[in-house]
Order: C-alpha cells, then structure tokens, then sequence
C-alpha cells in the first residue's frame, strides 16, 4: 500500500512538549505504513552547534547574527546533499521537524529584530518547502516555566518567563501575519500527553 508523505512541523514555546509529541506522531505514521525521519533545530550541523554555543552563553553573538545563523542552517536543513529534508522527502520519507522557520518569527522578533526581516531572511526556506501542516502546541508562558525548572540547573538565552510571555505573543502574530499561505493546527498543550497526541493523530490523518 502506497501512502502519501507528508512534512510537518512541530511549534511552540519552550516546554511545551513538542519532542514527546513528535516521537508519539512518528510511532503512529510508522504504524499506517510511513516511513519516517524526524529532525530539528537548530541542527547539529556546524552551524546549529555555534548556534547552540551562543544560546547556552558559550560563545558571544549579537541577536542579529543569531537570527541570520539560523537562516543558514535551516537551509542547510533542507539542502544537505546527505540528509537533507528534501532528500528525505524525495526518497519517500515523511518528514518531522521540531521547529521550524515560524520558531524563528516568533523568537527572534521579541529582541527588536524586525518580523518581517525575519520572514524575507527566511524566504528561501519557504519558497523552497513549506509544511503541509504546521502543529502549534499551546501552552502558557506560566507553564511553560514550571516545566523548564524541572530537574534543570542551567538556562538557555530565551528561558526566562518574560521571554516566553513574549514569544508566545509573536508567535500568534506571526501566524496572523502569514494567514492563509500556511497550514496551522493548534492544539490545547495544557492537557494530558495522550489527549494532545490524539488531537494530533486526528488532525495528520485528514491529510493522508
């Protein structure tokens, strides 16, 4: 049996369970008969570990070279020659990312970089492959906070509740700001894994 593969992205701010969501989402389509490859970002590409380096405060760099970085190596996401998304995806793959450039409209743009040169600094990652669905989970800022401090010493640069607050703003601007040329699903974050997961399942098995 022939199935359709799809790529789809997984959003949303920091702890809101997007690893656990993608691992349950991949188990699910390898069970319908997909074969899948799940990826994020930043990678651990060159350029996602100096991207790393500079979130956890190891290496110095100014929000704009952060952004641009991240422009970089989604595209070197998606063109590696090696595995690349579009080689992935050309190969029969269904192909799940957790995050994706929507991470980057939202994040960035809370550290007075410009929305809308993010989305141009963007552009070719969208010219090139959109998702057929963007999964939004939904979480509070407040939550999302109590979550991080479990079992965590150490924070990143935006893991703090102010930052969180505000990028979950961005992020409801960003999908307002790009309207119907992308597929958002949104699901409620705050409920049990299992309820999340179905609502996702239902939501992917409307595209197949």
């Amino acid at each position: 049996m022939s199935v359709k593969n799809l790529f789809i992205a997984f959003e949303g701010i920091d702890g809101s369970g997007k690893s656990t969501q993608v691992k349950l989402l991949s188990e699910f389509l390898t069970q319908k008969g997909h074969k899948v490859y799940t990826t994020f970002e930043p990678t651990d590409s060159r350029i996602g570990v100096m991207i790393r380096d500079m979130l956890n405060h190891r290496m110095e760099g100014d929000q704009r070279v952060i952004a641009a970085l991240f422009a970089a190596d989604r595209l070197n996401h998606l063109l590696d020659k090696t595995d690349g998304i579009i080689k992935k995806l050309a190969e029969g793959y269904t192909v799940i990312t957790d995050r994706y450039y929507f991470s980057s409209y939202a994040y960035h743009s809370v550290h007075n970089i410009d929305m809308e040169w993010v989305i141009q600094a963007n552009a070719l990652s969208a010219d090139l492959l959109r998702p057929n669905l963007n999964i939004y989970i939904d979480i509070s800022p407040e939550v999302s906070m109590e979550r991080l401090k479990k079992g965590r010493n150490s924070f990143e640069m935006y893991e703090t509740l102010e930052n969180q607050k505000m990028v979950y703003d961005k992020y409801k601007i960003a999908f307002n700001r790009i309207g119907d040329a992308e597929k958002v699903f949104v699901t409620d974050g705050n409920r049990k894994t299992v309820l999340i997961a179905e609502d996702i399942r239902n939501a992917v098995d409307g595209l197949i």
